[in-house]
């Protein structure tokens, strides 16, 4: 993974943003562009909606459904994440299993690291970006690869946010 490659992916996935039938497109772009350039077995979106976050997208809706909501109580997965605006990297299943409650299904899918990348929109974390993948997968050079991406999911979130 380089530059030129990841400016090609956000290039498809500018494109992808064109598309009719919004959001859909722009969330496919982006969930094949970091599974190209990064890799994962599990991808989600999700997006801030009070005191939960509701998934938008997901690329195991067996395990994961796109309706799936979640409180977001206070951790110190939140204050990095949520409160600090800053992307979470874990390295192993212990750092997953500190952070979530569905360690074990994350586990089952053959996942024991992951990436949380905040989606930040004047000044406020408007939902995530989360990549998991098998232990020690995930590095600082990944996450910011896909930390290009979130400028791209700042209009769909915003749309999926009103009421």
């Amino acid at each position: 993974m380089n530059a030129t490659d990841i400016l090609a992916e956000l290039a498809r996935c500018t494109l992808a943003a064109r598309q009719p039938g919004q959001p859909a497109p722009v969330y496919r772009a982006i969930d094949e562009a970091v599974q190209k350039l990064v890799g994962h077995k599990l991808f989600t979106l999700l997006v801030v909606d009070g005191q939960e976050v509701a998934r938008v997208y997901s690329s195991n809706p067996k395990d994961y459904p796109v309706s799936g909501r979640k409180p977001m109580n206070r951790t110190p997965w939140g204050d990095i994440v949520l409160r600090d605006r800053k992307t979470w990297i874990a390295r192993s299943y212990d750092d997953i299993k500190g952070a979530f409650f569905d360690h074990e299904l994350i586990r089952s899918l053959g996942c024991e690291s992951c990436v949380n990348v905040p989606i930040v929109y004047d000044d406020k974390v408007i939902g995530t970006m989360n990549v998991l993948h098998q232990a020690a997968w995930f590095d600082e050079g990944k996450a910011a690869a896909m930390g290009a991406f979130a400028p791209l999911l700042v209009a769909p979130f915003v749309a999926a946010a009103r009421p």
